[in-house]
């Protein structure tokens, strides 16, 4: 029987990590830096296992496994573009219908500037024997003077930033010709393929992105990482897959739909997934119809769920659980003032 998945968040030390999500109720570890969570996984070597029910102790992927379509609705199926799993570490073995979870969803404590990075286009990915991956960021905090990096500065030319990456001896140089905005609790901000970014020091969010761990780094900023060695770049890689016409680009202008006294926003809506917030005042129905699952993310307060056969759940902030596709009718309600969530789901093909 299909119900509400919870899962056990994996945390993942980074050098640029810290401990701003113990705010979120993750066990962040004495002395470790903790830069992200992974909250919904389903790679060969990050399998998210479940943490509530019947099915407590079973990874994502074998309910992948076990219920296909039931679980991930007919969207998938219609052509979304979801690569197939491919063991690249020899840590998975690649479920018997050959797809796997579409989306990897994500919380990030960014103490220190991540580094200046690009994600591959769909194309370029299979040259280099890597992965697509488009993502949004949905800010939770963010200090005073925190800033996002994205794209190119106008006028900005590839010749010019070419040659002044290969002999950048310091930050400036390179930050000259990054386009930085200040970071804003509430920010909504998509990441195409291709486009150049980086996470400035100070800020606390969702990362939402298709199932792809495919990073290429262009600068890291002269740190070296956990091991005291320098972390490996991409140059030759980078180069290809940044578009250097990608100028300025603004963060995303949230569209509202006021359902009565609740207010739903969409905030992201690619082909790969669609991001809406949920302000929650009273009762909100919503059903998962078989075409796609619901993944719903507690931003604030508290979110209460009551599913089909009247069993209810409780979201706290920095919790995430997973409806399948074949779930049914559900009620959100809030269990405390200033109640948020955000809902994340696969489109269908038009």
């Amino acid at each position: 029987m299909l119900y509400p998945y919870k899962f056990t968040p994996n945390l993942v030390e980074r050098v640029w990590g810290g401990n701003a999500l113990e705010h979120y109720g993750k066990s962040v570890p004495p002395g470790k830096r903790i830069g992200e969570s992974w909250e919904i996984s389903d790679r060969d070597d990050v399998q998210s296992v479940i943490s509530n029910g019947p099915d407590k102790g079973k990874t994502l992927r074998q309910q992948i496994e076990a219920h296909g379509v039931q679980l991930l609705g007919t969207n998938y199926s219609s052509g979304t573009g979801v690569p197939p799993v491919t063991p690249s570490s020899g840590a998975g073995v690649p479920p018997a219908n050959n797809i796997r979870f579409p989306l990897l969803i994500k919380l990030l404590d960014c103490r220190e500037r991540l580094s200046l990075q690009v994600h591959p286009p769909a194309a370029l990915a299979a040259k280099f024997k890597g992965e697509p991956k488009a993502e949004m960021w949905y800010v939770l905090e963010a200090d005073p003077d925190a800033h996002l990096m994205a794209g190119f500065r106008r006028g900005v030319n590839a010749a010019d930033f070419m040659r002044t990456l290969e002999g950048a001896k310091d930050s400036k140089a390179i930050i000259d010709y990054i386009y930085r905005f200040q970071a804003l609790p509430g920010d909504t901000f998509f990441v195409p393929a291709g486009r150049i970014h980086a996470i400035d020091a100070g800020v606390v969010l969702v990362e939402i992105q298709q199932n792809s761990d495919t990073t290429y780094r262009v600068f890291d900023w002269g740190r070296v990482g956990l091991d005291g060695k320098p972390r490996q770049l991409h140059i030759r890689e980078s180069l290809v897959c940044i578009d250097f016409k990608d100028y300025e680009p603004k963060k995303q202008r949230p569209i509202v739909e006021q359902k009565g006294v609740n207010g739903l926003w969409r905030l992201v809506e690619c082909e790969h997934f669609h991001v809406h917030r949920l302000d929650l005042t009273n009762a909100w129905p919503d059903r998962t119809d078989g075409s796609t699952f619901h993944i719903l993310t507690c931003i604030s307060g508290a979110l209460g769920l009551v599913t089909p056969d009247g069993k209810e759940d409780r979201l706290n902030v920095g919790e995430f659980i997973l409806l399948p596709a074949a779930l049914g009718f559900y009620t959100l309600t809030p269990l405390a003032e200033n109640t948020r969530a955000l809902k994340s789901y696969v489109p269908g093909r038009v």
